[in-house]
C-alpha cells in the first residue's frame, strides 16, 4: 500500500507560483473563490455563503493533510501571498497508488497558463514524491477549458458518466480522465 506523508507540509514552487498550505489569513480570498457562481459552475458543491463556510473548509482540508488523507495547495503568485487558486489530490486510493486531481483558479487569472504550470508541478509531485502509479480527473464535459488542460498533459478520457452524479437537484454527466505513471 502506498506510504504518503505530508508532515512537513511539502511548499513547491514555479516560475511565477508558490503552492502552499491553506492558512485561517486565507479565508477572503477562498470566499472569493468558492462563492463565485463561474468559479463554481462545473464544480458540484454548494457555494460558500458565509467566511465561517470558508474557515470550516480550510480546516477540514489541514485535517485531511495532517492524516494523510489528500492534499491540497493554495495557488499564490511569487512574493504575494494572496491566493488566485487551489490544487490538490484528494479520493486517495493508498491501495491501488490512485489519486483524483482538481483545482480551481479565479477567472482573472484564467488563461495565462497559471494551471498549466501548477498542475505540472503537481502532476511531478505526485509521480516522484507520493509515488503514485496513476491519476484520475473528473469533469463536467461542459468545461472544455479543463478538459483541453488534462489533454495537454497526456491524460486520457477513459469513460463518460451519463447523470453521474446528483447535486442541487438535478444530474449532471462526468467524463472520467486518467493519467498513468510515465515509463522510464
Amino acid at each position: 500500500m502506498l506510504e504518503i506523508n505530508f508532515n512537513p507540509f511539502p511548499e513547491l514552487s514555479t516560475e511565477r507560483l508558490t503552492l502552499r498550505q491553506f492558512t485561517n489569513e486565507d479565508v477572503h480570498e477562498l470566499f472569493v473563490l468558492r462563492s463565485d457562481k463561474k468559479v463554481m459552475q462545473f464544480i458540484p458543491r454548494p457555494l460558500a455563503k458565509t467566511t465561517d463556510d470558508i474557515l470550516q473548509l480550510i480546516q477540514k482540508v489541514n485535517e485531511m493533510i495532517s492524516k494523510n488523507e489528500g492534499i491540497n495547495w493554495a495557488v499564490t503568485l511569487k512574493n504575494d501571498s494572496k491566493v488566485i487558486g487551489m490544487i490538490g489530490y484528494f479520493r486517495m486510493a493508498k491501495e491501488h497508488y490512485r489519486a483524483e486531481v482538481g483545482y480551481m483558479l479565479h477567472p482573472a487569472y484564467q488563461g495565462k497558463g497559471i494551471m498549466r504550470e501548477a498542475l505540472n508541478t503537481v502532476i511531478d509531485y505526485g509521480f516522484s514524491v507520493m509515488k503514485l502509479h496513476s491519476m484520475e480527473a473528473i469533469v463536467d464535459p461542459q468545461n472544455l477549458p479543463s478538459a483541453k488542460l488534462l489533454e495537454r498533459y497526456g491524460f486520457t478520457k477513459a469513460g463518460f458518466f451519463k447523470e453521474h452524479e446528483f447535486f442541487d437537484g438535478k444530474f449532471f454527466d462526468s467524463f472520467y480522465y486518467t493519467l498513468l505513471t510515465p515509463v522510464k
